[in-house]
C-alpha cells in the first residue's frame, strides 16, 4: 500500500526562526549556551514557551546523542520525539521533514529544531577549534574508514577536493568557466552587502575571486564557504495551531531527502547530485514546479555546489548552469534571487550551514528582510547538501497551507 505524499502538504508549519551570526565571525559563549540561547530566541518569536515543547531534533557535530543530552539539560522530560540525525549541511533540512511528519502523525506538538558552533570562537580562544559536520566526522572515521584507506593517502584535500573534482569535470564536460563560478560569489556577496550581520560586506568582482589563492584547482580561496561562528532554532508546530501564533506561518508544503555516495571516488557521476531526485520530489509534493519558486536559498559550501543544484533541481537544463549564472540572476537584481542573506560565502558557515538557509527562507516569508526582501514573497525552498555533494534535502515552504 503506497501513501501519497500530497496528503501531508502543510499539515506542519514553521512557526519560530532566529539566528545568531556577527559580521566579526565571532560569538561569544559556549555552544551550549548558544543553544539555549537560540531555543528562546525561537520560542519567544513563536509565541510559545519552553514547557509547550515536546519534540527536540538537534544536530551539531559529531555528537550522537545530542538531542538526549539537550532535553535533559532544558528540563523536558520524556519528550514525544527525539531526532539526532545527521547528514551533514543537510542535517536540518532533513529535520525539518521529520518533525513535520511527527507532527502530521500526531507523534509531537511542538518540535524544536537547533544548531551552534564555534569553530572559529574556540580556535581563537585556543579550544579545539569546534569542528563542524566535516570535521567531525572525519576524525571519527579513524583507520577503518574506507575514505581514509582508499582516497586520504593520495592527497585528496578535503573536504574541497571533492568539490573540485566535480567543478573540473563539469568545466570538462560542459565548457563551464572559472569566470562564471566566480560569477556566484559575485551575487551572493551582493545580497551581503545589504545584510548587516553578514561576515562580508565588501563589493567583490570576477576578477577578485580569480586573483585569490588557488585552493584545489579549479577552486579559488572565494569560491570556498567561510569557518565561522553561528547557531540558529528553529519551532514548528500544526498548521491548525499555528494561526494562532504569534507571526505569520510558514507551511512546509514539500520535502524530499536523499544521498547517492559517502566517498567523493563513489559519486556516480561528478555533475549529478541527489539534488536530482530530492528536489522533485519535494515540488511533487508541494504541488509546484521551479517556476512557482520566490526565493531560492541553496547550500554554497562552495560555488559549484550552487551550479550543480540550480540544474538538479530544474531550475535550469544540466550543462547549462554556467551560462545561466553568468548573467547575474542569483543577485538582487536577477531574476532568481537565491543566497539572499549573503550565504555560506559571506554571510556565515559554522560547519552545518543548512539552518541558516531555513531562518532565510521562513524571514522572506514572512517580509522580514529589509533591503534585501523580495517583493510579494509566496513560495521559498531551501535545499541542504551534506557530505561531499553526498545528501541532498529539499523544502518547500509557502505562506499559504492549501493550494
Amino acid at each position: 500500500m503506497s501513501y501519497d505524499l500530497r496528503e501531508a502538504r502543510g499539515k506542519a508549519a514553521i512557526v519560530g526562526a532566529i539566528d545568531a551570526v556577527s559580521s566579526t565571525g565571532v560569538l561569544e559563549g559556549s555552544t551550549r549556551a548558544l543553544e539555549v540561547a537560540m531555543i528562546r530566541g525561537a520560542l519567544e518569536d513563536a509565541g510559545l514557551t519552553i514547557g509547550d515543547v515536546d519534540g527536540i531534533f538537534a544536530c551539531t557535530g559529531g555528537m550522537m546523542m545530542h538531542s538526549m543530552e539537550l532535553a535533559e539539560y532544558l528540563g523536558i522530560t520524556q519528550p514525544c520525539w527525539t531526532d539526532t540525525t545527521q547528514t551533514g549541511g543537510s542535517s536540518f533540512e532533513v529535520l525539518v521533514e521529520h518533525a513535520a511528519a511527527a507532527i502530521t502523525l500526531g507523534h509531537c506538538e511542538v518540535a524544536v529544531i537547533v544548531y551552534a558552533m564555534n569553530p572559529r570562537g574556540a580556535r581563537k580562544s585556543g579550544g579545539g577549534g569546534g569542528m563542524g559536520g566535516m570535521g567531525a566526522a572525519m576524525a571519527m572515521m579513524g583507520g577503518e574508514s574506507p575514505q581514509m584507506e582508499w582516497e586520504m593517502p593520495y592527497g585528496l584535500r578535503m573536504p574541497m577536493g571533492g568539490y573540485a573534482m566535480s567543478a573540473d569535470r563539469h568545466m570538462s564536460q560542459y565548457g563551464t568557466t572559472s569566470e562564471q563560478l566566480a560569477q556566484i560569489a559575485v551575487s551572493t556577496r551582493e545580497w551581503a552587502t545589504m545584510n548587516p550581520n553578514a561576515r562580508y560586506q565588501d563589493p567583490l568582482t570576477i576578477q577578485e575571486v580569480l586573483d585569490s589563492p588557488l585552493q584545489c584547482g579549479p577552486l579559488h580561496k572565494l569560491d570556498c564557504c567561510l569557518v565561522t561562528d553561528g547557531a540558529g532554532a528553529l519551532v514548528m508546530t500544526s498548521a491548525e495551531r499555528a494561526r494562532d501564533l504569534k507571526k505569520p506561518a510558514a507551511y512546509v508544503l514539500g520535502t524530499g531527502t536523499s544521498h547517492t555516495h559517502s566517498m567523493p571516488s563513489a559519486m556516480p557521476d561528478l555533475t549529478v547530485t541527489a539534488g536530482a531526485v530530492s528536489g522533485p520530489k519535494a515540488f511533487r509534493m508541494a504541488g509546484v514546479t521551479p517556476n512557482d519558486v520566490d526565493v531560492l536559498e541553496m547550500y554554497d559550501s562552495f560555488t559549484i555546489t550552487v551550479l550543480l543544484a540550480l540544474e538538479d533541481l530544474g531550475f535550469v537544463k544540466k550543462g547549462e548552469g554556467g551560462p545561466f549564472v553568468a548573467e547575474g540572476v542569483l543577485g538582487p537584481k536577477g531574476s532568481r534571487p537565491a543566497q539572499t542573506n549573503g550565504g555560506g560565502l559571506s554571510y556565515t558557515h559554522p560547519g552545518m550551514y543548512g539552518m541558516f538557509l531555513l531562518v532565510e527562507a521562513v524571514r522572506q516569508l514572512r517580509g522580514e528582510c529589509g533591503p534585501r526582501q523580495i517583493e510579494n514573497a509566496e513560495i521559498a525552498v531551501a535545499h541542504g547538501c551534506g557530505g561531499v555533494l553526498s545528501s541532498t534535502s529539499t523544502v518547500v515552504l509557502g505562506t499559504e497551507s492549501t493550494l
